[in-house]
């Protein structure tokens, strides 16, 4: 779908390129004591390393911090691709415009104070910051928290130490908030994002066009979205059918309760619609339909660490009886079967396990929890020549090691193979073609139980670096490779009609 704009001299991917990658940014409302949006962002550029060239702005001029405050982005000796506007409402259509008589090709505005307040006053800002955008500069905002790049160094107000590095995951959001809680939540999940935008009120690029881009963006590979509401549902659902073809949209709707339809109201200004009508079409769609925040972070990190494959036997391993009988009654919910192994292939499992207590049918019963790496490769690469398992999740319950710890005099990051574990654990994976994935509850989250969880977050690092996903339990894990599976025959049924 082509959109129309002024700016006609550039392709989209060129202007969208320049957005995310810009070569000089324009800091407008920097307060020379400090506090407020505009210092806060300029700040967290510095801090998160962008790579272009930076300027302040403030109209009474002065010195922020050491740096030279223009009292006018027409002051700028250079040329400037984007700005980022952080100054009262009232004053944003004047500096917006000295931003389009500059020739800035972009600008993100933090402000808030327009259509989101329900006021005449606040509609008419942002009617005006419209019809500016029409004569030749793109706005993202009003309302929002701007734009995330790793790969340029752009960062959303506030994330001063959000990850620089980049992966396949690109993320629109109408909230702020929730862009930066899912970028803070994927530094430690193992989410490597390409692009994360908050548009806010989107009152010039929002999330048609934006996720119409990113359907051809080759730095991306899945999409997340949260939505309150679109400007035109035909175009975005459009949209969305035609890139879902190409690559997995994650969709979290807001706004489909009538407490959250009020809350959106007032949020950016938005209506949030029926809850029936919107999953049937966003589904209807190709979307993948996620129901909270964590639903969508451990959905998007199966989409970016799991092959696109339709899984259906799963191959369940771990200590406990009882996590067994939980997986089976899981697996069945989501559509996925723990099959039971031949006698064959459970006594060569079972040789590999302690005696007495193990049991080897599918679910794998190791008997005790300090069953080592060496064990678990045995274990995943015989179930593995069963052609109807197409995955493995092992579960971990680390907090078993505290006590044997102790006993030793040593720390748990000590006692607690985990760094061979992921190894072995990877080339499991690679060796034998069906992925590995992982559990680790945490179920002592007291105070003094501090250590295990100082295990668990390093455990889930050294296997996220081995590409291998980590989930707090099995719905999580089940669901979301329920979801990638579920995506892969959507795509199928596609293709087979006539």
């Amino acid at each position: 779908m082509a959109y129309a704009h002024p700016d006609t001299s550039r392709s989209r991917d060129d202007l969208f390129d320049r957005i995310f990658h810009p070569q000089s940014v324009a800091v407008i409302g920097v307060s020379s004591r400090g506090g407020g949006f505009g210092s806060g962002i300029l700040d967290s550029l510095e801090a998160i390393g962008f790579e272009g060239r930076l300027y302040a702005v403030n109209a009474r001029g002065g010195r922020y911090k050491g740096r030279k405050l223009y009292e006018s982005v027409l002051e700028i000796p250079d040329e400037v691709d984007f700005a980022v506007i952080a100054v009262p409402a009232e004053l944003v259509p004047e500096v917006l415009e000295e931003c389009r008589v500059k020739g800035v090709l972009a600008s993100e505005i933090l402000s808030s104070g327009f259509s989101e307040t329900g006021t005449d006053e606040g509609k008419r800002l942002e009617e005006r910051i419209a019809a500016i955008s029409r004569t030749g500069i793109r706005v993202i905002g009003p309302n929002c928290f701007g734009v995330y790049c790793p790969k340029s160094g752009l960062t959303l107000l506030p994330g001063p130490d959000l990850s620089r590095q980049s992966g396949e995951v690109a993320f629109l959001s109408q909230s702020g908030g929730m862009a930066i809680d899912l970028a803070n939540i994927g530094t430690w999940l193992g989410l490597r994002f390409s692009k994360v935008v908050s548009y806010g009120n989107g009152v010039d690029l929002r999330e048609t066009e934006l996720l119409d881009y990113l359907g051809s963006d080759p730095q991306t590979r899945v999409v997340g979205m949260y939505i309150e509401g679109v400007r035109d549902a035909r175009a975005f659902l459009d949209v969305l059918t035609k890139v879902s073809a190409v690559k997995p949209v994650v969709v979290l709707k807001g706004g489909l309760s009538d407490a959250g339809a009020r809350m959106v109201a007032s949020h950016t200004g938005s209506l949030g619609g029926s809850r029936v009508l919107w999953e049937a079409a966003l589904r209807q769609a190709g979307a993948v339909v996620v129901d909270d925040i964590w639903d969508l972070a451990y959905t998007l990190l199966a989409f970016s660490m799991l092959p696109l494959r339709d899984y259906r036997g799963v191959c369940v391993a771990g200590g406990g009886g009882a996590l067994g009988v939980s997986a089976g009654d899981a697996a069945e919910r989501e559509g996925l079967t723990l099959p039971a192994f031949d006698e064959t292939v459970s006594d060569r499992i079972l040789a590999c396990l302690p005696r007495p207590g193990s049991s080897a049918r599918n679910p794998v019963d190791a008997a005790n929890p300090f069953v080592g790496p060496d064990a678990f490769d045995h274990v995943f690469r015989i179930a593995a020549t069963d052609d109807r398992i197409d995955m493995h999740l092992l579960i971990q319950l680390l907090h078993h090691y505290r006590p044997l710890a102790r006993s030793m005099g040593v720390s748990l990051l000590e006692m607690v193979p985990y760094r061979e574990l992921a190894r072995v654990l990877a080339a499991v994976r690679d060796d034998t073609g069906k992925p590995v994935v992982l559990v680790m509850p945490d179920y002592r989250q007291g105070t003094d139980s501090i250590d295990i969880g100082e295990l668990i977050r390093h455990a889930r690092q050294a296997f996220v670096e081995h590409g291998l996903p980590v989930f707090p339990d099995l719905s999580n894990a089940l669901r979301a490779t329920s979801r990638v599976s579920g995506y892969v025959r959507m795509l199928r049924a596609r293709t087979s009609r006539p």
